[in-house]
């Protein structure tokens, strides 16, 4: 018997090792799957990053634009939104193409001192050929271009990076649609590099103050012309000069205070910029004028809820400037163009402008440059899938009395007998609009503009010519112009 126990305790002992050593070789239960989380914080579309208490929000569009008779990234037909769109010639391009995708990427965290908020708008497009020259070997090749329009964090009320200037309106140039050369007031859609703070009183009343890199937007800021080492062959172009600024030495200061509510919204800004030149000549031996500041203040006013239907809205906006002309005639409009038609009594009829902040020569001060200009649109709801648009813009540009005689000295070389030099113009924009929505966040958009250059020189020039334009040497009357284009867009919000 006590053999048998033995053998049977034995066998007992052994079948519960090899149990246990098969149970230590079976598969751990997987850990349950972390599925991705709805936060509701702040607004439709967020969601938890995963193993974080970060909520995060995808979204953009893919934009298809044709413009018909413009220039360049919608505007009017011109010698630098479009290279020769302002020749009028067999080197114009008679249409204009765009393909783009925007990403954006917006974070948000909740933290005992508040929300911290990173945010970044990538923009990716494939633009259309422009002719450069007469040549047919110098036609530039399509290629993609690489643009970030906001990358910034926002925390406690500071905003630290690059996104659209506080002194701009919330619509940017876009009062209700538009072409993007539309002046009467700020426009930093691109973005502009900054560091800001916004005090929220309550009731949607916000003041702000801002420190603006305005060499970080798009073209950078205006010109400061040094006439000194003006030339005939740029004064046709609407080049009166070297663009000489000097290093930077002071950002902007931007501010602004705001009241939205459910009416509409108000809004007051105010701007300094430091004008900050170069030597008049090669060297530092040859002197500079001294620094000078320039100011800009604007209002905007948006009126919601108006009696001729559900979301209909005007919006308007007025702008004056003494020194820091960009804040009138904003980042998308070309700081120097011309445009040329046709002449019953010379070759061909043109008009051309310059856009600056200040103009100096040799041994003299700096001259500030005076602006002022208005802008304006409406929007009509006809049912929630149609709406149509009306705006106009109108920016006047007025060089001082010495900058005004360092110019026409140049002028004086390729005048006509009896023609009379003044750089100052006037510049209007007027356009009608109408966007179909068939499905939610897409929208068919059809945008006709007429835009006009109002210049103030008369009579005609003995012009050198314009090589890249296939102009020749001639005389030319000097002659207001006028632009019409139309776009065509398709574009899917997601």
């Amino acid at each position: 018997m006590k053999v048998v126990k033995s053998l049977l305790l034995g066998t007992a002992a052994g079948l519960i090792a090899v149990g246990g050593a098969q149970a230590a070789d079976l598969p751990v239960k997987a850990k349950a799957v972390e599925y991705v989380k709805i936060c509701s914080l702040y607004g439709a579309g967020f969601y938890y990053m995963p193993g974080t208490d970060t909520c995060i929000k995808l979204g953009g569009y893919v934009r298809a634009d044709m413009i018909l008779g413009g220039g360049g990234d919608y505007g009017f037909a011109n010698s630098t939104t479009s290279v020769n769109g302002g020749s009028n010639n067999r080197l114009t391009n008679y249409y204009y193409s765009r393909a783009r995708l925007d990403f954006n990427i917006d974070t948000r965290t909740a933290t005992e001192y508040g929300v911290v908020r990173t945010y970044a708008d990538l923009v990716v497009s494939y633009d259309s050929t422009n002719a450069t020259g007469s040549n047919p070997s110098s036609i530039s090749s399509s290629s993609a271009s690489l643009g970030l329009y906001h990358a910034f964090i926002q925390f406690a009320g500071f905003t630290f990076g690059r996104t659209v200037s506080i002194f701009d309106a919330p619509w940017q140039s876009y009062m209700a649609g538009g072409p993007d050369t539309i002046p009467g007031g700020s426009n930093h859609v691109n973005g502009v590099n900054q560091v800001a703070y916004t005090a929220d009183f309550g009731q949607g009343i916000t003041a702000s103050f801002a420190l603006q890199d305005e060499t970080s937007a798009n073209n950078g800021q205006s010109n400061l012309w040094n006439v000194s080492s003006g030339t005939a062959a740029q004064f046709v172009t609407g080049v009166y000069g070297a663009n000489a600024w000097g290093g930077t030495r002071s950002p902007d200061i931007i501010g602004q205070v705001r009241v939205d509510q459910a009416w509409g919204l108000a809004q007051l800004s105010v701007a300094a910029h430091e004008l900050h030149t170069a030597y008049y000549g090669a060297t530092e031996a040859s002197g500079h004028p001294s620094d000078k500041w320039g100011w800009a203040v604007a209002g905007a006013l948006s009126i919601k809820n108006i009696p001729t239907g559900a979301g209909d809205v005007i919006n308007l906006q007025a702008v004056y400037t003494d020194g820091a002309t960009r804040y009138n005639f904003q980042s998308l409009f070309p700081q120097s163009f011309f445009i040329f038609s046709g002449s019953s009594n010379a070759y061909q009829s043109t008009g051309f402008a310059g856009v600056a902040d200040g103009v100096f020569g040799t041994g003299t001060g700096i001259d500030t440059v005076k602006t002022w200009g208005v802008r304006g649109g409406y929007t009509h709801n006809w049912s929630p899938n149609w709406a149509s648009g009306v705006y106009g813009g109108y920016a006047q540009l007025q060089y001082g009395t010495a900058g005004k005689g360092l110019i026409c000295t140049n002028f004086a070389a390729i005048a006509v007998a009896g023609s009379t030099c003044n750089p100052d113009f006037n510049f209007a924009v007027v356009g009608v609009n109408t966007v179909w929505t068939p499905v939610k966040g897409l929208a068919l958009t059809a945008d006709l503009s007429w835009s006009r250059l109002d210049q103030k020189y008369s009579g005609a020039i003995n012009s050198p010519g314009i090589a890249s334009a296939a102009k020749p040497a001639a005389v030319y009357e000097l002659k207001d112009q006028n632009s019409v284009s139309m776009l065509l867009r398709a574009q899917r919000n997601f």
